[in-house]
């Protein structure tokens, strides 16, 4: 659906107890934005003290391009106006920087990871193993763009 323009939601919920896939909006723990603006279209499913990952690169979708839609101004401030947690940074230029635009997912994921309640090299190893038997030579960049994402999402909790 990204790929033609749509929106896509992923919902994730793991616990002890879960009676449904969904979240309820203003339950979240974190939210996890792959884009700026989708970060700022999703904010309502936190909670009040939940914590916003975004990443400011802007990935313009096609129906702005068309001219149906206009692109918020500053997404990111938008979701901290609303009085949200953010720590935000760009994670499209760490992925290119890398190489591939791609290891965007990697970053953002990395970025998380120290939010989670179990061990940032639990996630990684999850990652890495996806690529060992299909694609091992893209083992060695995720695992940079993970490590990058984590140390981005520190200096932004930093800057916070």
């Amino acid at each position: 659906m990204a790929q033609r323009g749509g929106v896509v939601s992923s919902h994730l919920r793991f616990g002890a107890k879960v009676l449904s896939p969904q979240i309820t909006p203003g339950t979240a723990d974190l939210l996890l934005g792959f884009e700026a603006a989708e970060g700022m279209r999703w904010r309502h499913m936190l909670r009040a003290d939940g914590l916003a990952l975004i990443n400011s690169g802007r990935l313009v979708p096609p129906v702005v391009d068309l001219g149906l839609y206009d692109y918020p101004e500053d997404p990111v401030a938008a979701v901290r106006a609303a009085g949200t947690r953010v720590f935000s940074f760009d994670a499209s230029a760490i992925a290119s920087e890398l190489g591939d635009a791609r290891l965007g997912n990697s970053v953002m994921l990395g970025a998380i990871s120290d939010y989670l309640p179990f061990s940032a090299q639990v996630l990684e190893q999850c990652i890495l193993k996806r690529f060992a038997t299909k694609k091992p030579a893209l083992i060695e960049l995720n695992r940079q763009a993970f490590a990058a994402g984590r140390a981005a999402a520190a200096q932004a909790a930093q800057a916070a």
